[in-house]
């Protein structure tokens, strides 16, 4: 069992950073894989990043490819989303997501193999 808390986001100019935070709460991140995802008004759920249970490998979609980095500390339980370049585009309502298992090196990407969700953090990135 989990229970995720995400902070971090906000309102940033483009060009400029955000570091998102998920903390399991309840639980821990130990043996489960991670990731973010991004939702803006009206459109579906879309992957961002994503990271195997291991830590051994991750996943990032084309658009956050060289800015955005997913990491996952199971000692310090959480797993971060560090944000780099951002750019207006990247303005959602961004969501940490957790499952247990999964493969030791190939990332989990799809929305329907995450059992554990955070409520959502807003990411406003201004021209």
């Amino acid at each position: 069992q989990l229970h995720l808390v995400e902070s971090g986001g906000g309102l940033v100019p483009a060009g400029g950073s955000l570091r998102l935070s998920c903390v399991a709460s309840e639980g821990t991140f130990r043996g489960f894989a991670a990731a973010w995802f991004r939702q803006a008004p009206g459109n579906e759920r879309e992957i961002v990043g994503a990271i195997t249970w291991s830590g051994a490998n991750t996943y990032y979609v084309d658009s956050a490819k060289r800015r955005f980095t997913i990491s996952k500390d199971d000692a310090k339980n959480t797993v971060n989303l560090q944000m780099n370049s951002l750019r207006p585009e990247d303005t959602d309502v961004y969501y940490c997501a957790a499952a247990r298992g999964g493969s030791y090196y190939n990332p989990r990407t799809n929305l329907y193999e995450y059992d554990y969700w955070g409520q959502g953090t807003q990411v406003t990135v201004s021209s």
